[in-house]
Parts: C-alpha cells; sequence; structure tokens
C-alpha cells in the first residue's frame, strides 16, 4: 500500500512538472468555467459545444449535416494567432516582454495594404512582395525597441506600448490617402495582389483559407529550428535564462536582444500582412485594434513558448473564434469565447503556485523518506 501511494504521488510529481500537461489542465479548467457561466445565464452548455464540434470537424449535430469549409476557416483564423503567438514566444525565450505584437501586426497589415494598391502588378509575385515588406514592416517595428532595449535599457513593455498606439493612427493617416479610401475601406485589391488560392476554394467550399497558411507552416518550422537547433538560438536562449551569464560566456548580449525583437516583429508584421490581403478584398481603414497580437500573449503562454505548442494554442483560439458565430445562432452568447480565453490566461498566471504545491510535496516525500529510514 505504501508502494503504491508512492508511485501515485511520483506520478503526481511528474504531472505536475510537465508545462503541456498544465497547458491542457488550464484549458480543460477555462472552459469547464465557461460551461458554469452559460449553465448561471439559463443557457444550454450542448449548445456551445456543439458549435465548438461543427467549427472543429464540419459537423452540425442539429441537422445532420456535414460542410468541410467550417473545418478551414478554422485554419484560417488560426494563422494570425500562431503568427502574433510566435511574436510573443521568441521574444520571451530571450527573457523580454514583447506586448508591442498588436502594433507590428498594424504596420504589417498598413505597409501590405500600400503596395497592394500601389505597386507593380506583376502575376504570383506581387503578393509575394507585399507579405515580404509587411515581414519587413513588422520587424523595423519591433528591432527599433530592440535597439533601444539593448543599448539604453529602455524597457520594451513602455516602448511596445507606445508604438502600439503610433502604429494605429500612423496607419489610419496612411490608408486614407490610399486610393478610393474613406474613413471604412479603400478601393478593391487588384487580384494580383490577393492570397486567394483558387485550389483551396475548391477544396474547402469556398472558405477563406488562402496562401497564408504555408508561410505559417513555414514560419513554426523556422522557429523551432532557429530556437532549438542553431548557435544563435542557443545564445539567445542563454540570454533569456541569465543576461549577464551569457554575457560573462562571450554571448553577444545586445545583439541577442536587439535581433529577438526584430524577428518578433516579423512574424507579427507577416500576420498583419496575411490578414490584410487573405481575409479582405479591400484595404481597411482601421479605427481601433484587431486584438491579434494581444491575444498572441496569450497564444504563447498557453503554448509554453514553444513552436509546436503555440500553433496548437493558436489552433485552439481560432477554433473558438470561428465557432462565435455558430454560437450565436443557438442561443449562447459570443462573449463566452472571450471569457474562455480569459480563464484560460488566468489559470496559466496561477503556474507559479502549481510549482509551490509540487515543492511542498516533493518536501512532504522527502520527510517521509527520512522518517521511514
Amino acid at each position: 500500500m505504501q508502494k503504491s501511494d508512492r508511485n501515485q504521488k511520483d506520478l503526481a510529481l511528474r504531472l505536475l512538472e510537465s508545462n503541456g500537461f498544465i497547458s491542457v489542465l488550464v484549458v480543460i479548467l477555462g472552459f469547464l468555467a465557461g460551461t458554469i457561466l452559460v449553465l448561471l445565464v439559463g443557457r444550454n452548455p450542448g449548445n456551445m459545444y456543439k458549435a465548438i464540434l461543427q467549427a472543429l470537424s464540419g459537423y452540425n449535430m442539429d441537422n445532420g449535416k456535414m460542410n468541410v469549409r467550417y473545418v478551414f476557416e478554422t485554419f484560417n483564423y488560426a494563422v494570425p494567432y500562431i503568427l502574433c503567438g510566435l511574436s510573443m514566444g521568441f521574444a520571451e525565450r530571450v527573457g523580454l516582454f514583447n506586448i508591442g505584437g498588436e502594433g507590428q501586426y498594424i504596420m504589417g497589415m498598413t505597409v501590405a495594404e500600400v503596395f497592394a494598391l500601389l505597386g507593380p502588378q506583376v502575376p504570383g509575385l506581387h503578393w509575394f512582395a507585399c507579405l515580404v515588406l509587411a515581414t519587413l514592416a513588422g520587424a523595423l517595428w519591433g528591432g527599433v525597441v530592440g535597439v533601444l532595449k539593448a543599448k539604453y535599457e529602455v524597457s520594451e513593455v513602455v516602448g511596445t506600448i507606445m508604438l502600439n498606439y503610433t502604429a494605429l493612427y500612423l496607419s489610419r493617416i496612411i490608408c486614407l490617402r490610399l486610393p478610393g479610401a474613406n474613413t471604412y475601406k479603400t478601393a478593391n485589391y487588384p487580384e494580383t495582389a490577393t492570397l486567394f488560392n483558387s485550389l483551396f476554394d475548391k477544396w474547402t467550399n469556398h472558405s477563406m483559407l488562402n496562401n497564408g497558411l504555408f508561410f505559417m507552416f513555414f514560419c513554426v518550422l523556422l522557429y523551432w529550428f532557429v530556437m532549438e537547433k542553431t548557435s544563435l538560438g542557443y545564445g539567445m536562449r542563454a540570454t533569456g535564462f541569465n543576461r549577464e551569464a551569457a554575457r560573462a560566456s562571450g554571448i553577444p548580449v545586445t545583439r541577442s536582444i536587439a535581433l529577438s525583437m526584430a524577428i518578433a516583429g516579423a512574424f507579427a508584421g507577416l500576420a498583419g500582412g496575411i490578414v490584410a490581403l487573405g481575409s479582405f478584398r479591400y484595404g481597411r481603414v482601421i479605427s481601433g485594434m484587431d486584438n491579434y497580437g494581444f491575444d498572441g500573449i496569450a497564444v504563447a503562454l498557453v503554448g509554453n513558448c514553444h513552436a509546436l505548442g503555440t500553433m496548437v494554442a493558436g489552433y485552439l483560439f481560432g477554433l473558438l473564434k470561428n465557432a462565435q458565430p455558430l454560437m450565436q445562432s443557438r442561443n449562447i452568447p459570443k462573449e463566452i469565447t472571450f471569457i474562455i480565453q480569459g480563464l484560460i490566461v488566468v489559470f496559466i498566471a496561477l503556474r507559479s503556485g502549481v510549482v509551490l504545491i509540487r515543492q511542498n510535496l516533493e518536501k512532504r516525500r522527502l520527510a517521509k523518506e527520512i522518517a521511514s529510514e
């Protein structure tokens, strides 16, 4: 019996030591809390899960029909979440907090719109050039903060927050001067600038899934390879663990900080370009933020700032976004998805409490082993 108890406690300790287990646990807790809230407002939580199932599989339990468009719309919604999650995660692995993903996203979106409407309309190259320029714009917007942090110890949190608002209003000033612009939108893009994929349109029953999907998968692989398999990534991770120790070991800490913010900004800028050219047929004159950059913080935290985990977490957030209108059609408030996302972040923030529980269990186990001897 004592051996069985010890094995159970060892298993509990191993689970609590697993960041992956903690992420799964907090997601389950978030959905459980969402279920309770739906019950409290007098609605049927089964309808919430029916909507999520339809967004996940395309199957409508109410009429027994299947529509694959919902499946691929979830992937389309997930793309900017994943890229902005990579943006936050890359900076976090270097010990930085990139709360400026939204500004970097906006600058990428703005540059993509400008070049889409004013650039040369070369088939196959026009949209690709737009995305490249969007990525560079995001890298520049993030790199400025990185340089200020590395050379002058300017807080990246303050710097990125201020640049978020700078990006928002600068975007409005620029886009209002584009062809056909009014206070909401510009003229339609030329066909050469859109990310439309005719095969996707045919295979996915006219979903909005587009060529941006390929760039997202490439970025996930690039993130993993750079961070886990290169000396550059090793230096960045070492900087994140202990900046002074990394500097004493000969690692160029200043370069790591500046470069990490530029790369983080590039991911968010690319997300802006993909949303601009993939989800819309015209340029938007935004009056507020899309919040993909802010939600990317939650995505990165849920995914433990690792490539695969961030991709899975981003897919979860895309799934919830796609399920919103399906919930409304079933008399479930769409705001419940925001509540679930928020609760997941709150539970993730309580991870330090799990660490304390783990340490307490370990102390008790050691005390019993000493007593038994």
